[in-house]
């Protein structure tokens, strides 16, 4: 989800409160604080030598505390997402969500809705991947094995 979508749908419904749905269903705290609006950007070279033009997101990092009365109302998140204007350069970014439990996890949004005074704002999943699988030599899944010694010498990764 673009950030300006997001923005559309806190301000639509400004008394509601957002709940983020994790990708399993289950959803983060309804107590968490919105402690930092972020802008990531990443550049990169791949495990092939090929150099990767940057792709910037809007991270938001998610924070559960012991005060599990507090509730963020949509117009508290669009007023902290308008302090984040600072550091974002536009509302055309991805948004990202990190979440600890047990591990520091970041999970696109994949989608949102309103309904019964919540903006359920789903979760989607992250995964890794290679960009560079015919210079790996990977067939499907993971990482071939190196069969000769000419593969060997001019394996690069993995």
């Amino acid at each position: 989800m673009k950030l300006r979508e997001l923005k559309t749908i806190l301000a639509l419904h400004p008394d509601a409160l957002p709940r983020f749905i994790l990708p399993d269903g289950d959803p983060i705290p309804a107590h968490f604080h919105l402690t930092e609006v972020g802008h990531i950007t990443k550049r990169f070279i791949d495990c092939g030598g090929q150099l990767h033009d940057r792709k910037d997101t809007c991270l938001l990092q998610t924070y559960v505390a012991d005060d599990v009365e507090h509730r963020l109302t949509a117009s508290t998140f669009a007023k902290i997402l308008q302090l984040g204007n600072q550091v974002l350069p536009h509302d055309d970014l991805e948004v990202e969500v990190e979440y600890d439990c047990c591990v520091v996890g970041q999970y696109p949004i994949a989608g949102a809705d309103s309904s019964g005074g919540h903006i359920h704002i789903q979760l989607g999943e992250k995964h890794t991947d290679c960009l560079a699988k015919e210079k790996c030599g990977i067939n499907g899944e993971g990482c071939a094995p190196v069969t000769t010694a000419a593969a060997a010498a001019t394996a690069s990764c993995c």
